[in-house]
């Protein structure tokens, strides 16, 4: 099979949640997002998950109409099932149900048998000045960088 080299990242994830557990889940999609998502067409800004009726589904994902679809193109926003096993969702929901814990994606691929998967966490928001803190660290780790080139 053909290399996939699709990895479209949620980059602020890291900057406003701490990671607490992450899982890889399988999506639904129709024929025509899976094209989009192989020509890189697809973002995850602002993009949330939900546990609703012990079912995990993934909203406000951004999948771009494919070019060559016709009338069976789909909805460039519409919510989409996310597939893990009972024991998985059950953990994550009762993590989203405690304050101040959320279910956000990170990261989008195509594996090697050329299915869609999307890696969520479970994660916390972080309060303002821990956001501080991971900018002052990836200064000093840059600092840090160009001292040793030197």
């Amino acid at each position: 099979m053909a290399e996939n080299n699709i990895n479209i990242k949620n980059r602020r994830a890291n900057f406003d949640y701490e990671i607490i557990e992450t899982f890889t889940a399988g999506m639904v999609l129709t024929g025509t997002e899976i094209k989009s998502i192989r020509l890189g067409k697809a973002g995850l800004t602002d993009t949330y998950c939900m546990v609703e009726n012990r079912e995990l589904w993934v909203k406000n994902m951004y999948i771009a109409q494919y070019a060559m679809g016709s009338y069976y193109n789909h909805d460039a926003h519409r919510d989409r099932k996310l597939l893990l096993n009972r024991k998985e969702i059950i953990k994550i929901a009762k993590a989203s149900e405690q304050p101040g814990y959320s279910i956000i994606p990170l990261r989008l691929f195509i594996n090697d048998r050329g299915l869609a998967k999307l890696v969520i966490a479970i994660a916390r928001g972080k309060k303002q000045y821990d956001k501080r803190q991971a900018i002052k660290e990836r200064e000093d780790k840059r600092d840090m960088d160009r001292m040793m080139k030197h």
